[in-house]
């Protein structure tokens, strides 16, 4: 664990910063897109039927890898929880605002506003859900071989606890909407096929994106291999 002073302390301090609020951002906004489904086939020969959410929910994953890295397993845990405050939070503001009467004027009326969020706090207490034990899961996964290999091998770490955890995620959060009938259960095993192969490809794609960045803020703090910063 190395301590840092000065203008390197602040600087990791306001990075840690805007990773926590990039994760942030892409959980909430996941789970208040979902309803939408979209359909990608850059194969030619299979198609991914899967919900927008799902898009920035990778991200999420990205960034609590690469913190995980630099920043340690406490500091990775700290933004699970400030995912699941910012989510709560979010289902408030949502509840105040589908209660709150339409004006006439008003673009969009109560009963197309209680149809694009009405279904949102299911969907965001299955999704924190699914994502807080995918998330610790991701956390304990990677830090187990951070510690077999030594700090090497990030590749390895970084697709198997990414892998692992993204296929509990979207088997729990599906079980879940489906259990409360905001999907059909004739849905369940189309869009775990999709939504678990989307992100294995996203898990793989993201790899050297996690290389770049590790590589960066070692370059940037003088980290050695396997080397944490310490922050409070």
């Amino acid at each position: 664990m190395k301590t840092l002073t000065g203008k390197k302390l602040r600087l990791a301090h306001r990075i840690y910063l805007v990773l926590a609020a990039i994760f942030i951002c892409s959980l909430v906004v996941s789970n208040l897109i979902f309803q939408k489904f979209f359909y990608w086939n850059p194969f030619g020969w299979f198609n991914f039927e899967i919900s927008v959410g799902l898009l920035p929910y990778p991200v999420t994953f990205l960034v609590t890898d690469l913190v995980s890295e630099i920043y340690g397993r406490r500091k990775a845990n700290d933004l699970v929880l400030a995912g699941i405050f910012a989510s709560v939070f979010s289902l408030g503001i949502i509840a105040v605002a589908d209660v709150a009467p339409a004006i006439d004027a008003s673009p969009i009326q109560d009963a197309v506003f209680n149809k694009v969020f009405g279904a949102t706090t299911i969907a965001v207490m299955a999704s924190m859900a699914a994502y807080l034990f995918a998330q610790f899961i991701d956390i304990q996964i990677y830090h187990f071989w951070k510690r077999v290999t030594g700090g090497k091998m990030l590749w390895l770490r970084n697709n198997f606890s990414t892998v692992f955890s993204q296929f509990v995620d979207t088997m729990s959060v599906l079980l879940l909407l489906c259990y409360y009938e905001v999907l059909s259960w004739e849905q369940f095993w189309p869009l775990l096929l999709a939504g678990f192969l989307f992100k294995m490809l996203v898990a793989f794609l993201d790899t050297p994106l996690l290389y770049g960045g590790v590589f960066i803020f070692r370059r940037l703090f003088g980290l050695k291999m396997g080397e944490e910063i310490k922050i409070d």
